[in-house]
């Protein structure tokens, strides 16, 4: 079968390709540039524990080394602290990296994978499909035709698959803009980030504004100043100008010595593609959706998408179309990144708004605080990542299903579990490889070698189930899973999303919501189906 074709080399793209590759898909990346990638210490990024979690387990690299885990956040509103979170094991810290070392490790991973090609000065301009596959056509020095099995446009704002598709691309233009800088200095605080609103030096005015700084490794600090509204030119001279003051109104009077490395203007806009597929032509990043506002991170939503469409296109990869399963992709991702957008523009103008009656209300400032550390800081309405509740491939209501800390759809609690051979694992790891994972939540197991448990108790009747289901499933025990009893089995998507909890081994409603997981796609016989489930049940009823 054809490969995978992925047009745009940035961390979505890179991401995915290595997504599909850790399945056994093949892919070919078409680069528009040159393979790669112009060091920018003021373009970075933050990733939550997920994101970073996901990066680490297709590259093998620890991306800790190359960011700066912080040890706290602070909120101030001119000299008072309003907010400050710390961060422990059981909160860690978001990830603050560099995007070039970001988009560095990941082509250091591909270019040990034999299933990823990377087609570099090839740039995208004609798609042609039919029902079996995906012809595309670039220019360059190397132009040539590519044929492929489906196609992601992950090329960014500008998307040339977005716009060769006639897919509107709706929204809102300039409603953030920011002045950024890199620099290596010294501050009062080492590795706590900060968020500093109407600093006493700017008294008044819009350009009073607020000031971001989130440190880096080596003493290397990024600063955003949010900008007045409009188009005005940010020259060097203001850019130097707004450092000095900062570095002196933080410094008490005395501006702390500095090395400027890098800057920049970040303009932030809220777009949300009408449509995220259309056959065998998917966006994701940047080509299907912009977002940005108010600390929010749109590359994570974008490295979500390609975690999200990566088991999808794998599952129908290697087995035939399953038109569910893929539409599936664009209905929960669509609506999680339209959740956030939402959330933002209903946010802005309060925070935004610069006055009127809410300002006078006790407390309102530490409120809107609360909110903007929210969109830094990945939490709450504005930066959680999205839970998938209303998605079509949810079950029906199943009897032995219970409640646990986590709602269905939503992401699952990184827990300590048992591999089946034996090993404790991180659940996270165990994630991005095509197969549903089954965890039994069985208190006690941790201390027994696997051995002696492994065909005891409720286990057998539970592997039986395990092998029956219609897909590759993997079944792990945990000791403990948050807000579930003993003896609970969860269904986990490939993605890491909760699909349900049932209170005991249920045969029937495991094999329902399997099914109703992979949107009913797999491709087996009504036959087959009765016998599977006829198998997984005589195989309970027989211990």
């Amino acid at each position: 079968m054809d490969p995978v074709i992925i047009a745009g080399a940035g961390p979505v793209g890179l991401t995915l390709a290595l997504a599909l590759a850790r399945q056994e898909v093949p892919c070919v990346v078409l680069d528009e540039g040159p393979g790669t990638d112009e060091p920018r210490h003021a373009r970075t990024v933050v990733l939550r524990e997920d994101t970073v979690a996901l990066i680490g387990r297709l590259t093998g690299i620890p991306l800790d080394g190359a960011g700066a885990r912080w040890a706290g956040w602070r909120s101030m509103r001119r000299k008072q602290v309003t907010r400050e979170v710390a961060f422990a094991d059981a909160d860690p810290a978001p990830l603050h990296i560099a995007q070039h070392l970001l988009t560095g490790a990941l082509r250091a991973a591909l270019a040990r994978e034999s299933l990823v090609r990377i087609a570099v000065d090839s740039r995208l301009d004609g798609v042609e499909q039919e029902s079996s596959g995906v012809t595309a056509h670039t220019r360059g020095p190397k132009g040539t035709w590519w044929r492929g099995s489906y196609l992601v446009g992950c090329d960014g704002p500008r998307s040339t698959v977005r716009k060769l598709q006639d897919i509107r691309f709706p929204g809102r233009t300039a409603v953030e803009r920011y002045a950024v800088a890199a620099l290596r200095t010294e501050l009062p605080w080492t590795d706590r980030a900060l968020l500093h609103r109407a600093p006493p030096w700017r008294t008044s005015g819009p350009s009073a504004g607020e000031i971001v700084g989130r440190p880096l490794p080596d003493g290397v600090w990024r600063l955003d100043w949010l900008l007045p509204p409009g188009k005005d030119l940010v020259t060097p001279e203001l850019l130097v100008n707004r450092i000095r003051e900062t570095l002196t109104g933080w410094g008490d009077g005395t501006a702390a010595p500095y090395e400027l490395l890098d800057t920049g203007v970040h303009t932030v806009h809220h777009r949300l593609a009408r449509r995220w597929r259309v056959g065998r032509v998917f966006l994701a990043g940047d080509a299907a959706h912009l977002l940005g506002a108010l600390g929010t991170q749109g590359l994570e939503e974008g490295l979500r998408d390609a975690d999200n469409l990566a088991w999808k296109l794998a599952l129908a990869w290697h087995h035939g179309p399953h038109e569910a399963l893929l539409d599936s992709y664009q209905e929960e991702r669509r609506t999680a990144v339209a959740g956030r957008l939402r959330a933002a523009d209903q946010v802005l103008p309060l925070l935004r708004g610069g006055g009127g009656l809410r300002s006078y209300v006790p407390g309102s400032a530490r409120g809107n605080d609360a909110l903007l550390a929210d969109g830094h800081l990945g939490r709450g309405t504005l930066g959680a990542p999205g839970v998938y509740a209303g998605s079509p491939l949810t079950p029906a209501h199943l009897d032995g299903e219970v409640s646990v800390g986590t709602p269905p759809g939503s992401p699952v609690t990184d827990v300590r579990v048992t591999a089946e051979d034996g090993t404790f694992v991180r659940l996270r790891d165990r994630l991005g490889r095509g197969a549903l994972l089954v965890v039994l939540v069985a208190p006690g197991t941790g201390v027994w070698d696997r051995k002696h448990w492994v065909t005891a108790g409720i286990m057998p009747r539970l592997a039986a189930a395990v092998t029956a289901l219609p897909h590759r499933a993997e079944l792990l025990v945990a000791e403990s899973y948050p807000g579930a009893a003993a003896h609970t089995v969860l269904l986990v998507r490939p993605d890491g999303h909760l699909v349900t909890a049932l209170n005991g081994v249920r045969p029937a409603d495991l094999y329902a919501a399997a099914e109703a997981a992979l949107g009913g796609a797999v491709e087996v016989s009504s036959k087959e189906k009765a016998e599977a489930r006829a198998g997984a049940e005589a195989a309970a009823g027989a211990r």
